[in-house]
């Protein structure tokens, strides 16, 4: 993965972020035993990976890799195992 930028887009981080503020609240209140206060930590989870989604559909996450690109990178890869 280092030759791609996977996950260093706006939509990857937004999404992360949101998803582990939402992890954070349902640990904090699974411990405190409040069941609403869980439940919503996981729609926030949830949440979160819905607007890394929209995010990424307004443009804003990684552009897809054309055919050609995808067909080098594999004769490449078949380059490296030949050798």
């Amino acid at each position: 993965m280092a030759g791609t930028s996977h996950g260093h887009t706006p939509a990857a981080w937004t999404g992360v972020i949101i998803s582990f503020i939402g992890f954070c609240v349902a640990g904090v209140f699974m411990v405190a035993a409040n069941p609403l206060g869980f439940w919503v930590g996981v729609a926030v989870v949830f949440g979160g990976g819905l607007v890394g989604l929209a995010m990424r559909a307004a443009g804003l996450g990684a552009p897809k890799e054309s055919s050609e690109m995808a067909e080098a990178r594999a004769r490449a890869g078949q380059a490296q195992i030949s050798h």
